[in-house]
């Protein structure tokens, strides 16, 4: 089968290897959709993303399939079951997964990270990851579940109360699920920076009451001449220093900064602890998508977000190394890969 094989640093090769064959537990699923995700564009680059990915790993963790072959001992799954995965393993043993707080298991199995994922043609995964999608969702759709449960987790963190005010920071795929997921959490005013003007145009119409261009405006102004006294969350979704910064500047009095995009491992910030004492600002981080997936999976199937939108193109996979090494190409919106 044809497969994306990561080697190390900006050396990603698409190569023929061996289909898997589902050992015990196991199914294997015939891959239909797989999103690019700014994980893939970390590890791709030689920066470590949730784990650190071993030479020779198939990247890919957000995809989804047909069941086509089952191994020994799986339950409740059958050949042309239409799936997608969490690609997050527990081990259920560790002292994390024993104390409820599963997503940081000292021994977990990363489908796409870790362990081979979904760009290949085929992936055999356990049965434990698997979730039904019906006949009703489309893979594309499908293949989106992980990124908005890993939003979901978190939405949840940065509690949210009706009438609030949210800032969302980048209008990627992430910003926009989060943009979504604010107003149903009953945000009763959403404020969007983004530079680029389709993205804001793309707010405007999945819910955003104010856009503004952070490169032409400045934000400050802006809030305040929409008498907009204080933004109690600000999620940022960019994973910048700059942006990261400007999150806190921006946070209103008594509010919380989700500093939800991924940076590079090296980046350090630099904040202003007396801005934080005089705001009484609370900063938090979100990791990976603990035991969201299901909830994600049935809001997409509900049409209660829209994931479908953000996608600017379904690219083959022979492309995918150009994509990961084309900045450019890759703002232009979520682009998914079907092998």
């Amino acid at each position: 089968m044809k497969a994306a094989v990561f080697y190390g640093k900006h050396d990603l090769r698409i190569e023929e290897i061996a289909t898997p064959e589902p050992q015990y537990g196991e199914v294997l699923i015939q891959v239909k959709a797989c999103g690019i995700c700014g994980t893939d564009v970390h590890i791709f680059n030689g920066d470590e993303g949730a784990a650190q990915t071993p030479p020779g790993t198939v990247l890919g963790h957000e995809f989804a399939g047909v069941v086509v072959k089952l191994g020994d001992g799986v339950k409740d799954i059958k050949v042309g079951d239409r799936v997608c995965v969490d690609p997050n393993k527990l081990c259920n043993e560790c002292y994390y997964c024993k104390s409820g707080i599963g997503h940081f298991c000292e021994n977990m199995i990363g489908i796409g990270t870790t362990v081979n994922g979904g760009f290949a043609e085929y992936c055999a995964v356990p049965q434990s990851q698997v979730y039904k999608i019906g006949e009703d969702t489309d893979f594309t759709r499908a293949a989106m579940a992980e990124p908005v449960a890993c939003c979901m987790h978190g939405i949840d963190m940065c509690d949210i109360s009706c009438g609030d005010t949210v800032m969302v920071i980048g209008g990627g795929m992430i910003g926009m699920i989060m943009l979504q997921l604010a107003k149903t959490s009953g945000a009763g005013k959403l404020i969007l920076l983004e530079p680029v003007a389709e993205k804001r145009e793309l707010a405007y119409k999945l819910g955003a009451d104010l856009c503004i261009d952070p490169i032409s405006e400045d934000a400050k102004e802006v809030l305040a001449k929409n008498g907009i006294h204080r933004v109690s969350t600000v999620i940022e979704c960019v994973g910048a220093v700059k942006t990261m910064q400007q999150a806190i500047e921006l946070a209103g009095k008594k509010s919380t900064v989700m500093l939800f995009g991924l940076t590079s491992p090296q980046d350090t910030l630099s904040i202003k602890p007396f801005e934080i004492f005089k705001k009484e600002i609370t900063i938090k981080a979100s990791y990976i998508n603990p035991y969201t997936q299901q909830r994600a999976i049935d809001f997409i199937k509900a049409g209660k977000i829209d994931v479908q939108t953000m996608i600017y193109e379904t690219a083959t996979l022979d492309r995918l190394p150009e994509i990961l090494a084309n900045r450019e190409l890759r703002a232009k919106g979520k682009i998914v890969i079907a092998p």
